[in-house]
């Protein structure tokens, strides 16, 4: 009986050693982005992506810089409710995993996400916290300053940078970065955040119709 006792009080400190690892295993920094057509020198340790056309769209970067990719894929639902539940379960475990996964700790990932389940007043009204789904309330950006609640329909170009101390999964701090393009691409539309897209003359960009 006390061996047995022994080592059952050994294996329940084990797992609950390997627990308290897990827990504290997020990255160093994740960076959000609305669509994947986006320039850095941060050479980011993996991916992710949650529909096909995220995913696309994130595949040049993947391929330049050679890095692996994970789909928590989500495909076109019959419906828009059946739609957003798929997003909703899929980025709820996405955060999850990076969260916790040591595989990530200390690196810098990219996620690349449909933007009403990175920030959306009304998807957080409608959830709890711990029934979140977007990852403004998921990843607790909402205790730091400067957050926006929402990813306005006609921003695209910016990075949501959220950093974390070492050995926490909680962030420290958050930036947004707009992304310039310069007289690389002069054709690219460059709205500020919040602003109504001002496509250039000639950039063969279609104006998005107006609901």
């Amino acid at each position: 009986m006390p061996i047995r006792f022994g080592l059952r009080f050994s294996l329940a400190a084990a797992i609950a050693l390997c627990f308290a690892a897990s827990a504290f295993a997020a990255p160093s920094r994740i960076i959000i982005l609305r669509h994947g057509e986006k320039a850095d020198d941060e050479p980011p340790a993996y991916f992710f992506a949650i529909t096909p056309h995220t995913a696309e769209l994130a595949t040049p970067a993947v391929t330049s810089w050679n890095k692996p990719i994970i789909l928590y894929s989500v495909l076109p639902q019959d419906n828009e409710k059946d739609m957003t539940e798929a997003l909703n379960e899929r980025t709820r475990a996405a955060t999850a995993n990076i969260l916790t996964n040591p595989a990530l700790k200390g690196k810098t990932v990219v996620m690349v996400w449909e933007h009403h389940h990175i920030a959306d007043p009304k998807l957080d009204a409608d959830h709890e916290r711990e029934d979140s789904v977007t990852l403004r309330k998921l990843f607790r950006m909402d205790i730091l300053p400067g957050v926006p609640d929402a990813w306005p329909d006609d921003t695209y170009d910016y990075f949501w940078i959220l950093d974390f101390p070492k050995d926490s999964n909680v962030p420290s701090k958050f930036t947004m970065v707009k992304q310039e393009f310069g007289t690389s691409f002069p054709d690219v539309p460059a709205n500020d955040w919040g602003k109504p897209e001002d496509l250039p003359a000639g950039s063969g960009c279609e104006a998005k119709a107006k609901d």
